[in-house]
């Protein structure tokens, strides 16, 4: 049985206009094109990208750092409440079979380096710029506009599918 791919969409719980406009965009995309919308499920850019996907008709599923499914934002159409705080950053990537990382802050960071670190893949809009200290490949696609990032997502996802 096939199912949809699953997107993880990270960044912060607070983000400036363009960050929370790209947010939204990049989940009505990943929702348009029939995959899944993991986030961590709160405010700033995961609430921005649950209103994109959930109002365009698609599925979001927000894993919280609390155990009550009450805190979801509204737009999350499934929870998954964990009680282990920011440890659920690790449950967020891992969800997904390509990462995009739009802004972000320290937990941005974090969950970043946990889907590398697994092999995920990430696209990163308006987010992090690193460079290996000992040179090579990060692994990380850096994306100019919500397209480009969503695209980018998929082609990862669907290269990771069975």
């Amino acid at each position: 049985m096939s199912r949809p791919a699953q997107v993880s969409v990270i960044g912060a719980s607070q983000g400036g206009e363009a960050t929370l406009r790209d947010a939204e965009e990049v989940g009505r995309l990943i929702a348009q094109a029939g995959a899944v919308l993991v986030c961590g499920g709160r405010s700033g850019v995961m609430e921005a990208a649950a209103r994109g996907a959930s109002e365009a008709g698609g599925t979001v599923l927000g894993v919280l750092p609390t155990s009550s499914t009450e805190d979801a934002n509204p737009y999350v159409t499934h929870v998954v409440a964990t009680g282990i705080g920011e440890a659920r950053n690790l449950a967020v990537v891992a969800s997904g079979e390509a990462v995009i990382a739009v802004g972000g802050e320290w937990g941005t960071l974090a969950e970043i380096a946990f889907a590398r670190k697994l092999g995920r893949p990430v696209v990163a809009i308006r987010s992090w710029t690193l460079q290996k200290h000992s040179g090579g490949e990060l692994g990380i696609i850096e994306a100019a506009t919500p397209e480009e990032a969503v695209a980018a997502a998929l082609s990862a996802a669907q290269a990771r599918q069975p």
